[in-house]
């Protein structure tokens, strides 16, 4: 499994959210109820993302260690 290319690929998409993020910030015609409403999606996705990369990590790190047997 191509670890490098997985995690590139998911800190571009995280990237974009943050690109996302700073969009919803700089509006000034929404009001805090509504920047924070369309903010939660961002942060829950970038969350999701994170944890995902993590996940496939450790797979990655026990089956390595499993074939080391």
């Amino acid at each position: 499994m191509n670890i490098e290319y997985i995690e590139s690929k998911i800190n571009e998409i995280i990237g974009e959210l943050e690109k996302e993020v700073m969009e919803v910030l700089m509006d000034e015609s929404l009001g805090k109820g509504d920047t924070n409403l369309r903010m939660k999606p961002l942060a829950s996705t970038k969350q999701i993302l994170t944890n995902a990369l993590e996940s496939i990590k450790m797979v990655d790190k026990l089956n390595r260690e499993e074939l080391e047997k």
